[in-house]
């Protein structure tokens, strides 16, 4: 999320948007936010892949009981890791903003499928001596975080070769 941000803007519509024969809406255009490399090998370990982000490098890798080699953390891991960390971040700048005592924030989340469609539980802990209206509103910014939205929008995925 970025600092500009703010998790309870939403788009605002006109009546006429989305319309037939309403005014030509031209598409928003779309910005970085950012980008990451993954690099894999046939050599060594054959799951094993190195991530790079910005300034940060990482590895993934597959569980050995699916023939990684348990380097790094599976991808719908760092999937979690995302929206968990989205979800801390952005209660963190909220809370912040409004000068709340939000102490700590964990956040647990768990993937499960049953083949065809999957589901996220993802449980918050806050702490601090926030009354239950802060707690309240904390709990409804969850569902507004970027990366939470994200995921529950789907996000479009184009994939081309690059030579």
């Amino acid at each position: 999320m970025t600092q500009s941000q703010s998790p309870t803007e939403r788009p605002t519509e006109s009546p006429a948007e989305g319309l037939a024969g309403g005014p030509e809406q031209t598409p928003p255009a779309f910005r970085k936010v950012t980008t990451a490399v993954v690099t894999g090998s046939a050599d060594g370990d054959p799951y094993h892949v190195d991530v790079r982000s910005g300034a940060h490098r990482f590895t993934a890798d597959e569980p050995v009981r699916r023939g990684g080699s348990d380097s790094g953390p599976e991808p719908f891991a760092l999937l979690l890791s995302a929206l968990g960390s989205c979800t801390a971040i952005t209660l963190r700048m909220y809370a912040g903003r409004k000068g709340w005592p939000l102490a700590d924030v964990k956040v647990r989340l768990g993937y499960e499928t049953d083949g065809r469609h999957g589901r996220i539980s993802r449980r918050v802990t806050l702490g601090g001596e926030l009354d239950q209206a802060q707690r309240a509103r904390l709990l409804d910014i969850c569902e507004r975080t970027p990366v939470t939205l994200a995921l529950r929008a789907g996000v479009a995925i184009d994939t081309t070769e690059e030579h």
